[in-house]
């Protein structure tokens, strides 16, 4: 399958100092397509570095991660399409079994946090609140939309893979961090062959993450009923 490997980012110059030589030689073990950044605005020297490194890069006229989601989608000739945020949460080791999945005939592969042998980055901690809204998040997912007896565990992680074929079909709208959401959401709905393997999720390698609990739940949920409120199938 012709394969596109997608690194998403805004202000991530210092965590590609570390991961962008590894995904590099990951990238060339398995012989993806090709890299192409889509890039959210950065002024950090991001785009620079990436065209350093012979990297092409998509900058993004609309600001959130949906949109960086629908310009590679829309933008981009592949028959599928891996998603990877290079700030160390995702393992870059993954990459190749996101890859693989799709060759054998898997519309939306997602590395799970959530599933025996994986590990989430809150494990390790007494609170964990967004493991917590995580769990909430996919049991209302499944409880309206999944049909297919095989429980999804994790359907807002970001790191994971479509067909242009799926991605095309679920005619996404999103424009926000609730675009993996709605992925996942409306692939229950038109019932297409989701795959997820266990991963385990690292630490942040430098800066802080963007995105506050409390006002991304509250996100999430309206997310949750939107679809609700808009069910069809697909």
């Amino acid at each position: 399958m012709n394969t596109v490997l997608c690194i998403l980012t805004l202000n991530e110059f210092e965590s590609l100092q570390i991961t962008l030589p590894q995904v590099i030689h990951v990238n060339e073990q398995m012989q993806c397509s090709r890299i192409c950044a889509i890039d959210g605005g950065s002024t950090d020297g991001t785009v620079e570095f990436f065209q350093k490194n012979d990297i092409e890069v998509l900058i993004q006229n609309k600001k959130g991660r949906g949109e960086a989601f629908k310009l590679a989608l829309n933008s981009i000739e592949a028959d599928g399409f891996i998603f990877f945020s290079p700030d160390g949460n995702e393992n870059y080791n993954d990459i190749p079994i996101l890859a693989k999945h799709l060759d054998e005939g898997a519309d939306l592969v997602i590395a799970s946090r959530m599933m025996k042998g994986a590990a989430n980055e809150e494990d390790d901690q007494i609170w964990r609140p967004r493991k917590y809204a995580n769990l909430i998040l996919n049991f209302m997912a499944n409880l309206f939309f999944n049909r297919s007896g095989r429980y999804i565990t994790d359907s807002i992680n970001g790191f994971r893979a479509i067909t242009r074929k799926a991605g095309q079909l679920l005619d996404l709208s999103a424009s926000d961090y609730t675009i993996e959401y709605q992925m996942s959401i409306r692939a229950m709905k038109a019932r297409l062959n989701i795959v997820e393997f266990p991963t385990i999720e690292g630490q942040r390698v430098a800066g802080e993450s963007g995105i506050a609990s409390f006002p991304a739940g509250l996100r999430f949920m309206r997310r949750l009923f939107l679809e609700i409120k808009n069910f069809r199938r697909i």
